[in-house]
């Protein structure tokens, strides 16, 4: 399987959301032990996401490959011009193809087109990858934070992204 294998679609179908919530519970719950209140967390992001979801504003980015979600990112927007980054997640085989790197080009690139002047994100410190990945495009760590939301310790990290970084 290659990158190329894999299509990407900015549109939401009915049941995408909520499989979307599922896989996030289930692959967390077991590659780090997150309780059923990280899922429940997703679901109410989602829930508020497409709660305010105005295409022209806010964005996803949902990898399918032979029919089947394998990959997630979204963009929404909030006031004064800032976007959020929520809910990046790749199933386990489809890791170290590219794909990550595909996905964080596209939110950048309609971060720009759409005029937004800074972006955020939150995410937990044993999500190392992830988070090389958004410091290569200019996010930078500015707040953490010891929590047991997840049901279990963890340090939750915000990076934010204010300027054009110089590298993109």
């Amino acid at each position: 399987m290659q990158l190329n294998d894999i299509s990407i679609r900015t549109t939401i179908k009915p049941g995408d959301l909520g499989y979307i919530i599922h896989r996030h519970g289930k692959i967390y719950g077991e590659e780090y032990n997150y309780g059923v209140a990280f899922e429940t967390y997703v679901g109410e992001g989602m829930h508020e996401f497409y709660k305010s979801y105005n295409p022209e504003m806010d964005r996803v980015w949902i990898c399918e490959h032979n029919d089947k979600i394998v990959g997630f990112v979204l963009l929404m927007h909030r006031g004064n011009k800032t976007a959020q980054l929520r809910y990046f997640y790749l199933e386990p085989a489809y890791r170290g193809l590219g794909l990550g790197k595909k996905l964080m080009s596209l939110f950048m690139d309609f971060f720009y087109k759409k005029g937004y002047q800074s972006a955020y994100l939150w995410t937990t410190h044993e999500l190392s990858a992830a988070a090389s990945l958004y410091k290569k495009h200019g996010f930078k760590l500015t707040e953490s934070k010891k929590s047991i939301a997840f049901e279990k310790p963890v340090i939750e990290n915000r990076y934010d992204l204010s300027t054009i970084p110089k590298n993109y």
